[in-house]
């Protein structure tokens, strides 16, 4: 029984340092010049649903939650955003090859159609992230449209 006692209690003092250790949030200032909306120029309603329903993950701009500020959530998000920035960073949109532009779109077409972005573990806490079927077919629309506007540049 003294050993359980002790192991709780290591385990309530590494909880407790935790919550004065924290990860380094992603909030820029401002949205840069090489963000895919100032590249691309999409529709004002394509730009609302970029914002609301990719940008925490795949941007440099999170709104994090009241929750985000506390340890272990705040390392999960951490990690989640920047494994997310890690495959596509839409703040850093210009500095990718038209190549990797065009493979992009054609990943963001792939995984909105079959519904695996925004994520499901992300929408049990961000309602206002779920795409409506209109959303999903004006997203992936835009995507492929793009995706040919870089596929025509490489030629």
């Amino acid at each position: 029984m003294k050993i359980i006692k002790k192991i709780l209690l290591g385990l309530l003092l590494v909880l407790i340092v935790m919550q004065f250790i924290r990860p380094d949030k992603n909030q820029s200032e401002e949205i840069p010049v090489t963000d895919i909306i100032f590249a691309t120029k999409p529709s004002d309603e394509i730009a609302s649903i970029l914002k609301t329903s990719c940008y925490d993950c795949h941007s440099n701009n999170t709104e994090y939650p009241w929750y985000a500020n506390v340890a272990p959530v705040s390392y999960w998000i951490s990690d989640h955003v920047d494994h997310g920035k890690g495959h596509l960073n839409f703040s850093k949109w210009e500095t990718y090859t038209d190549k990797k532009k065009a493979h992009k779109m054609e990943e963001i077409a792939e995984e909105v159609e079959a519904h695996k972005m925004p994520l499901e573990s992300y929408l049990w806490m961000h309602g206002e992230a779920k795409l409506s079927q209109g959303q999903i077919d004006l997203l992936v629309n835009w995507a492929k449209t793009t995706q040919v506007k870089y596929e025509t540049a490489l030629k």
